[in-house]
């Protein structure tokens, strides 16, 4: 690959425009909800899928759960989005206020992740 065509792909890849926001995986037998936020929610979805696959996920109720009543009892869902312009920015303050209102206002709900 020549160095012109590695550039542009570092680029495109910079200056990407992943969707962010709160991420949900809801259990269906016990209507337990895991939310978190996620800067790339295909990218964060993919991997707390294989991390519960592979039962190394860091949620060990999460991890019981999958293993208990398997994938087809989840449900994944992006709750809410978060619209921006500037894909440089750091918009972590803004996803973290997000995922408080969330956990506020979803019964049953806890953090995937700490």
């Amino acid at each position: 690959m020549d160095m012109n065509r590695k550039q542009q792909l570092m680029e495109d890849y910079k200056n990407r425009h992943p969707e962010m926001g709160i991420i949900a995986f809801k259990c269906g037998e016990t209507g337990e909800i895991f939310l978190g936020i996620s800067k790339d929610t295909k990218a964060d979805y993919n991997s707390n899928r294989f991390k519960l696959l592979t039962q190394t996920h860091p949620n060990k109720r999460m991890k019981e759960l999958w293993k208990k009543y398997g994938e087809s009892n989840f449900e994944f869902s992006v709750v809410k989005i978060l619209k921006y312009e500037d894909p440089q920015k750091d918009y972590t303050d803004k996803l973290e206020a997000m995922l408080e209102e969330c956990l506020d206002s979803i019964e049953n709900s806890s953090i995937i992740w700490k």
